[in-house]
C-alpha cells in the first residue's frame, strides 16, 4: 500500500504525550497534520503543536472534534489517505473504568473507523494499541511459548474489574480488526508499545509514564520500588514506529514495539550517577510489604498477587526487521525524560 505523502495525514489525539512526537515526526518531512481536537480555538491547548510547527516546513490545520460525537472525524479525514488513531486515555487510577476507559478506547476507535468507511480516499489506518492487549499480567507469561510475548498472543485474563486499562485496550484493538475485516479498501497496522517513557513535547504531560517518573524523584518510592518487571521504549521509537507502519508499503498487522525488558528499581538505578541526590529508591520492597501497603497507594492487591516478583519478556524482533526499528539505550531515555522535569521544576527539592 502506497501512501502518497503530499496528502494530509489525519492524526486523532494530537495534543497527547505519544501524538506529540508522532506530529514532530511528520513535520520533520513538511506534511501536513490534519489534528481534530476538542479545543481547537484554545491556543492554551495548541501550543506546543504551534511551536514544533514553527521550526519545520509541515504544517497542522485543527479540526474541531469529540472522541465520542459519532462523525466527529468526517470533516478532518476529508483528502487524508493515512489515518493514525492514537487517541485514547491511559489511566491508571480510576473510579469508573467504563466512562474513563473503556468508553473513549472503545467507541473512540469505532467512530474514527466509521468515517474511515465513509472516507474513500483513506488507504491505510495505523492504530496506537499496546502491549496490554497482548497480556493482562506478568504471570500470564508463564502459560505463552518460551514465557514471551509476541504478535500472535491476546490478553485473555483482564476484565472491566481486573486490569480495566488492558480491558480497553483489547476491546478497542479487537474491534478495530473486526471493522477492517468486513472491508478490502484500507488496511490496518497496528503499534504495539510496552510501558512508553521519554521527553514529550509538553513537558507537564499527563500520561501516566509521568507520574511514574515522577514517583522516583518527588520521594514518594524513596523506600523502595516493587519488583515489577517491564518492557520500556522511548516515545521517539514509538514515533518512528507510526511513521513506518504509515509509509511502508509492506507493513502489516500487529507490531511489538519496546525496548528493552527492565524493572522500576533498573530504571531508578539508570538516574543514580547524575541524579542521585534525589530520593530515588534503592531496593526492591518485599511482596509481603508492597501487598500490605500498596492498596493504600491504590494500588489493586490483584494487580500485586499476578505482576509483583513475575519476569518479563517480549519479543520485538518483527517491528525491528519490518519497520527497520533502531532502539534509543533506555538509561539514554531516562535521564532526559527525568532531566526534563528538573528543568521545568516538577520536583521540589
Amino acid at each position: 500500500m502506497n501512501i502518497d505523502t503530499s496528502k494530509p495525514v489525519l492524526l486523532t489525539g494530537a495534543t497527547g504525550y505519544l501524538a506529540g512526537r508522532i506530529a514532530e515526526r511528520l513535520l520533520k518531512d513538511g506534511l501536513t497534520i490534519h489534528a481534530p481536537i476538542r479545543n481547537p480555538e484554545n491556543p492554551e491547548k495548541t501550543k506546543y503543536l504551534d511551536a514544533l510547527v514553527r521550526k519545520s516546513t509541515g504544517t497542522i490545520k485543527y479540526f474541531k472534534a469529540d472522541l465520542l460525537a459519532l462523525g466527529s472525524y468526517d470533516e478532518a479525514m476529508k483528502g487524508c489517505e493515512l489515518v493514525i488513531h492514537t487517541a485514547s486515555p491511559f489511566i491508571i487510577q480510576t473510579k469508573n473504568p467504563q466512562k474513563d476507559l473503556v468508553d473513549p478506547a472503545l467507541k473512540g476507535t469505532q467512530n474514527v473507523l466509521e468515517s474511515v468507511n465513509r472516507t474513500d480516499s483513506v488507504k491505510r489506518v495505523v492504530l496506537t494499541s499496546s502491549c496490554a492487549s497482548i497480556y493482562g499480567d506478568s504471570k500470564d507469561l508463564l502459560d505463552y511459548p518460551n514465557n514471551t510475548l509476541t504478535e500472535d498472543q491476546w490478553n485473555t485474563t483482564s476484565s472491566i474489574k481486573n486490569n480495566p486499562y488492558s480491558y480497553s485496550k483489547v476491546l478497542a484493538e479487537k474491534k478495530a480488526w473486526d471493522i477492517n475485516k468486513v472491508q478490502s479498501r484500507w488496511d490496518l497496522v497496528v503499534i504495539n508499545p510496552s510501558f512508553i517513557l521519554g521527553p514529550g513535547i509538553n513537558p507537564f504531560g499527563t500520561s501516566e509514564s509521568f507520574s511514574i517518573v515522577k514517583q522516583m524523584g518527588d520521594g514518594t518510592m524513596k523506600m523502595g520500588a516493587a519488583n515489577i518487571a517491564i518492557g520500556c521504549v522511548d516515545v521517539r521509537d514509538v514515533a518512528e514506529a507510526h511513521y513506518q507502519a504509515g509509509f511502508k508499503p509492506a507493513a502489516n498487522g500487529r507490531n511489538i514495539v519496546s525496548a528493552e525488558n527492565q524493572s522500576f528499581l533498573a530504571l531508578a538505578q539508570m538516574l543514580q550517577a547524575k541524579y542521585g541526590s534525589y530520593p530515588l529508591p534503592q531496593k526492591n520492597l518485599p511482596k509481603w510489604l508492597v501487598w500490605l501497603m500498596g492498596p493504600l497507594g491504590g494500588i489493586p492487591r490483584n494487580f500485586i498477587r499476578n505482576n509483583v516478583n513475575y519476569p518479563w519478556k517480549a519479543d520485538n524482533s518483527k517491528g525491528v526487521k519490518e519497520l527497520g526499528l533502531k532502539y534509543i539505550p533506555i538509561q539514554q531515555t531516562m535521564n532526559e525524560f527525568f532531566g526534563q522535569l528538573v528543568d521545568h521544576n516538577v520536583f521540589k527539592k
